[in-house]
């Protein structure tokens, strides 16, 4: 009798939270304030607010879905960290129509100067900088601005011997700035390696997506290379490659998991995790330096 007693009381609490919540969610579309997203994975419909609470991650399926940058920031970084802010400019060499109108667009709306973000702050107190590229702002596509500051970062990082972590979501080089967006692949290669030789630590971590020269430049370069689960890492797209060579490719082509196996990667770190990780990483740097410049 206890038992089912106990059961009774069980179902009444879920159902009043369940009543609560449609409540708070009704009042919510009233004032038009609601907003849903669909995990492309599982198709779960799913609030933003829980979405955001959850650090982007389906709670029905755990697929990691697209994370703005500045979230990521303040998952990443202690507080107090600080951005690195740039001169907002547009560079249009092929004169595309609209290009400009559209980088405009996206900065009012979305907040941000380009498709990456620098930060200076710590991990659990390990100084680094920090660039994180934002999959919503023009998909992320590296052109000149954006190779810029991703130079930059290294160049900054350098000069105050400090480490650098960077998270690539990008559909690659931004085709409206021609052979000037591919340059940029050489350009933060270069930075990068002047930062590697003067011994400093480059941790890349890999986000759905990280493609085309992304992909192939400073996103593969990293002393420490690692990925969130189920990430879609490449350099050209399945369809390209399907039509291609004629055949269908594995399902698992491409992602995160394949790359580690097949040694592309050190390793797959859970997005609730990673703050540890890096901090535990940079911990581990930090003190190897401190024990080569004591000797």
């Amino acid at each position: 009798m206890d038992y089912f007693k106990v059961n009774t009381d069980i179902f009444k609490k879920v159902k009043n939270l369940r009543d609560r919540r449609e409540k708070k969610i009704l009042k919510k579309l009233e004032k038009n304030q609601v907003e849903f997203i669909q995990c492309k994975k599982c198709g779960s419909t799913v609030l933003k607010e829980d979405l955001v609470e959850n650090e982007y991650i389906c709670p029905k399926c755990n697929k990691h879905l697209r994370m703005p940058a500045k979230d990521r920031l303040n998952l990443i970084l202690d507080e107090g960290y600080e951005i690195i802010e740039s001169e907002e400019k547009t560079f249009n060499p092929l004169r595309f129509s609209n290009y400009e109108e559209k980088i405009n667009s996206l900065r009012e709306n979305d907040g941000l100067n380009e498709a990456v973000v620098l930060a200076k702050g710590s991990i659990y107190g390990n100084k680094c900088y920090v660039f994180v590229m934002d999959s919503n702002f023009l998909m992320g596509s590296m052109g000149l601005y954006v190779g810029e500051k991703i130079s930059k970062c290294f160049e900054l990082a350098k000069e105050e011997n400090l480490p650098v972590v960077s998270f690539s979501a990008s559909g690659g080089a931004r085709m409206q700035e021609g052979i000037f967006s591919l340059m940029q692949m050489a350009n933060t290669t270069f930075s990068l390696r002047e930062h590697s030789e003067s011994g400093n630590l480059y941790v890349s971590v890999m986000t759905d997506p990280t493609s085309g020269g992304v992909t192939a430049s400073f996103a593969s370069l990293g002393d420490i290379i690692i990925a969130e689960p189920e990430a879609l890492i490449c350099f050209t797209g399945r369809r390209v490659i399907e039509q291609t060579i004629k055949e269908e490719l594995p399902k698992e082509f491409q992602s995160a998991e394949c790359l580690l196996e097949h040694g592309f990667l050190d390793d797959i770190v859970p997005r609730k995790k990673l703050k540890d990780y890096l901090g535990l990483v940079l911990k581990y740097h930090r003190r190897s330096y401190e024990t080569e410049v004591s000797i």
